[in-house]
């Protein structure tokens, strides 16, 4: 897979670079290019931003950098390009999953008060949200979704079974997990765990998942 993620501020990403997806980058399985937009102003002072027509606070980002910016890195569209929004679609699970299949990937971060609606309509492909409030800047949501969504990439992770039993798959909570020792400070593993018998672990993570989404994500079972 690759991805290109076009930002205001470089040194945001970091994390993109470390742990399980700093190994999935060295070993090839990710490319991860990040572009300053600053870059392609042709502004001398480098500015990116400009005052709103019709007025209002804070500065919006202009298209022309922009445009520069995703044609420089993407000159024929092969690339889906997303732009992350408070006004795109919620981001789930079956939204990383789909996206893991798409080879190529395009993220376009936006800052201070928003972006010229322009360069949406003309250069992005799709608008995604990561939940119903504001940040400051696109950058973290668009680290969200690209770990989220490089998880399903074969092998960023150590085994792709891990996937089948987690969080949100068949809209269900994970059930508990627990390893050594046995007992803590007087508390101890269900004793099912320990039982080898596997058909009954199975049926106990299976009761577990349901009682824990019934609780805490009764609108996940309503779905299934």
């Amino acid at each position: 897979m690759k991805i290109e993620i076009l930002t205001l501020f470089p040194e945001m990403f970091s994390p993109l670079f470390s742990g399980i997806l700093g190994d999935a980058v060295e070993k090839g399985i990710l490319e991860i290019h990040i572009t300053n937009i600053r870059d392609y102003s042709l502004d001398k002072h480098k500015h990116v931003d400009d005052y709103p027509f019709g007025g209002g606070a804070g500065m919006v980002m202009a298209v022309e950098p922009i445009a520069r910016a995703i044609e420089a890195v993407d000159p024929n569209h092969e690339y889906l390009r997303i732009f992350m929004s408070p006004r795109g679609k919620t981001f789930c699970q079956t939204d990383a999953e789909e996206l893991s299949g798409v080879e190529k990937l395009l993220f376009l971060c936006g800052s201070y008060e928003g972006v010229d609606q322009r360069a949406i309509d003309m250069f992005i492909d799709r608008e995604i949200s990561i939940g119903d409030y504001v940040l400051t800047s696109g950058e973290l949501a668009v680290q969200v979704v690209v770990n989220a969504t490089s998880r399903y990439v074969e092998g960023v992770l150590g085994s792709m079974e891990s996937l089948k039993e987690e969080s949100f798959t068949s809209n269900l909570l994970e059930y508990p997990q627990y390893t050594r020792p046995q007992t803590f400070r007087g508390v101890s593993v269900p004793d099912v765990l320990v039982s080898g018998n596997h058909a009954e672990i199975d049926k106990w993570r299976r009761a577990q998942s349901l009682k824990i989404t019934k609780e805490k994500r009764p609108d996940l079972l309503e779905k299934k």
